[in-house]
């Protein structure tokens, strides 16, 4: 009776965290497999195209044709990209949308080599007037750059960026950049406003809503995006990928925050160092004796006479 009432109490345990692990009800947006179960999908096209509409609203696109996202260079290595999303409206116009989970170097340089595959591949055979249809590259960015054009771009949440000639008028419509920094838009379910607004708080706070918030209720694009994103209803194949693509994502950020900490530790010893350092210089600069100066700071007398 007692290893019976044992093996209850850990199956109630393992229940219970289980239930934990799993609180969340629907799908992490920023997770590759979350993102692409969410737009990247044919059953997920309307939402995709809906989300463009928004987000490009002079475009009016009316259908997408999804395209394949490996994308081969023509250098002698050989060198491929595999986008997130690629695809291509009635129009010829293509797009890219791509998920960046951190920042990292050379991003806008990643995205500008990026958006020469989709100009390249519009080169026809025999005699062409170079006529090219526009491109559009689009990231989601959950992080904010550290570098802005002036003050006010601080508060922007998304960034459209075009060739431009020295007065600030348009060179090129044809090439567009489009970055949407997700940690700066902060609104709440009262304050939107706009299609974007709502977008932008879907795929925000997805991973922490407990059910379909009152202002997409009545939209059906956004309820199928929901039920999309509902974890109960994965296979176990969806599961257990989305699983992979969780941790990876949780790892990464780990990774990220691991690399902050370290940074402000080192910064924190640096600048008492620095301190440390200065303090001496102006005690040895008084003429005061390089042993009380030593022990005053903790520097050994080498480090002093340096200074």
């Amino acid at each position: 009776m007692q290893d019976f009432c044992l093996v209850l109490l850990n199956l109630v345990h393992l229940c219970l965290n289980n239930a934990n692990d799993m609180k969340a009800k629907y799908v992490n947006p920023f997770t590759d497999f979350g993102f692409k179960k969410i737009f990247g999908e044919e059953a997920s096209k309307p939402a995709l195209l809906d989300f463009l509409n928004a987000l490009l609203p002079q475009i009016h696109i009316k259908n997408l044709t999804f395209k394949n996202t490996e994308q081969i260079g023509e250098s002698a290595d050989g060198r491929k990209v595999i986008f997130d999303i690629y695809c291509e409206n009635d129009q010829g116009e293509k797009f890219i949308v791509e998920l960046q989970k951190a920042r990292q170097n050379f991003f806008k340089e990643r995205t500008i080599y990026y958006s020469t595959f989709p100009i390249r591949e519009q080169v026809e055979k025999g005699e062409w007037n170079f006529n090219l249809k526009a491109v559009f590259c689009i990231g989601i960015l959950d992080f904010v750059f550290k570098d802005y054009g002036n003050e006010a771009d601080k508060n922007l949440v998304v960034h459209e960026i075009k060739l431009k000639n020295q007065d600030g008028k348009t060179f090129y419509d044809k090439l567009t950049y489009l970055y949407l920094e997700m940690p700066k838009f902060l609104k709440t379910e009262a304050e939107l406003s706009s299609r974007l607004d709502k977008w932008l708080y879907f795929i925000k706070h997805l991973e922490d809503f407990q059910s379909i918030p009152q202002i997409f209720k009545d939209e059906v694009v956004f309820k199928e995006a929901f039920e999309k994103a509902e974890l109960s209803k994965f296979n176990q194949s969806e599961f257990a990928s989305y699983e992979s693509s969780l941790k990876g994502y949780r790892d990464w950020f780990a990774v990220i925050e691991t690399a902050k900490d370290e940074a402000e530790r080192k910064g924190k010893t640096e600048g008492k160092i620095e301190g440390k350092a200065e303090v001496a210089k102006a005690l040895k600069d008084s003429g005061v004796a390089i042993e009380i100066i030593s022990k005053t700071t903790g520097l050994s007398v080498k480090e002093i006479d340096l200074l």
